[in-house]
């Protein structure tokens, strides 16, 4: 069935136009769920000329955002280490007293593959009524083969209830479990020789990333993680660069990795490998703005070196509980001081490089899937401008209306 969406006002995010790509009185053809055409409202190709046609009524389109990095899946909740922050607590302390990545852990692999599910749509609900069309689920918070399997399960799962495109990661590379605390080699082990091939195996990973950090694992132990993801073909992701500088950036560059996440202590050298490499940055304010941090990522750096900036609501039960694109637009706008096209691209196009499939999705171009996202405003900058007001007039993923 062919479709025209037509009157509109099209930000495509196009990188060979300026800006967001703008495009006034602007139509979008689309059949079997792919984008055909896109261009002005009098120009529309005559083999469409016979479609459905849609009227917008002048509204303006984006592509459908993404969120890039996120850990929808998993168990439980911490509220009250939120408390314990508030109460003058860090957030390395409330990891050495048992709390943080493994309190999360114990609460997983309790939970049902029925229960990992429901738990997990809630907040996709939440983030698909902001117009979102693609979303990055981690694993992490199982730390064994069979329960990491079943986080991984439970998001490939959420494209049979949702009409969403999922992208999975295998985050084993977490924190080390309590059974392997002093056995670390032996959980690198387990990860390289047992979790790894199994899930490439099943199909249930599509990324593979990691935690290098002084209270997570050291740039060695995810070296020979990354080595073995890459033997099996699997690309690779980390998070990097958070509370300290480890060289997180730059090793994740070394490997070809599709993005570093975090960076908020990553130094030049570390950017400029990035844009080198193309591995993508990250960027997540919401973890910046919950553990009320006060270094900032060197956005400065990422824009002299060319390296590309994407934005993610890092949703997790800890320390970003974030379930709003729109709040993490304006977060990188007020927080790390991100221009609105950045800030726009950085859920579209941007995001969609982070996960490998900028050529699926990410902006208005023809061969894409139709996934886009219709919006009440009168200019994009709104979308990042307000605070708790959700202007989506309608999201369409893969041409449904």
């Amino acid at each position: 069935m062919k479709t025209l969406w037509t009157n509109a006002r099209l930000a495509t995010l196009d990188p060979a136009l300026p800006g967001l790509g703008a495009l006034e009185s602007g139509a979008i053809a689309v059949e079997e769920g792919r984008i055909r055409w896109v261009g002005p409202v009098g120009e529309v190709p005559a083999a469409f000329s016979g479609a459905e046609r849609i009227d917008l009524e002048g509204r303006w389109v984006t592509p459908g955002l993404i969120d890039c990095h996120t850990h929808l899946v998993h168990g439980g909740d911490r509220a009250r280490e939120f408390e314990m922050r508030l109460e003058g607590a860090t957030y390395e302390e409330i990891a050495r007293a048992g709390g943080g990545i493994l309190s999360t852990v114990t609460a997983t692999r309790t939970a049902n593959h029925d229960q990992l599910v429901t738990g997990a749509l809630k907040r996709l609900d939440t983030l698909m009524a902001e117009g979102m069309t693609s979303v990055e689920i981690k694993s992490g918070y199982g730390l064994t083969v069979e329960s990491e399997i079943a986080m991984l399960r439970a998001a490939r799962a959420l494209e049979g209830e949702r009409q969403i495109s999922v992208s999975t990661s295998c985050l084993a590379a977490h924190a080390i479990p309590p059974e392997f605390a002093h056995d670390r080699p032996g959980y690198i082990r387990l990860i390289t020789e047992e979790m790894l091939p199994r899930m490439k195996a099943e199909g249930l990973a599509d990324a593979v990333d990691g935690f290098c950090e002084g209270i997570a694992l050291h740039p060695h132990e995810i070296e020979q993680v990354f080595k073995a993801a890459k033997a099996l073909g699997l690309p690779v992701k980390l998070h990097a660069d958070q509370l300290s500088d480890l060289g997180g950036a730059a090793l994740t560059a070394r490997f070809g990795g599709l993005s570093a996440d975090h960076l908020e202590c990553t130094n030049e050298e570390g950017a400029a490998a990035m844009a080198r490499a193309g591995t993508v940055a990250v960027l997540l304010p919401g973890a910046y703005y919950m553990l009320r941090e006060t270094r900032l990522p060197p956005i400065e750096a990422f824009r002299k070196h060319g390296t590309h900036m994407a934005l993610a609501t890092d949703n997790n039960p800890g320390t970003s509980p974030l379930t709003s694109l729109l709040l993490t637009m304006n977060m990188g706008a007020t927080l790390f001081r991100m221009r609105v096209s950045e800030c726009i691209a950085g859920v579209t196009r941007e995001a969609a490089r982070a996960l490998g499939r900028l050529n699926e999705t990410g902006t208005l171009e023809p061969g894409k899937w139709a996934d886009f996202a219709i919006w009440d405003i009168e200019r994009p900058a709104e979308i990042v401008y307000r605070l708790g007001f959700n202007p989506l007039f309608k999201r369409v993923w893969h041409g449904n209306k």
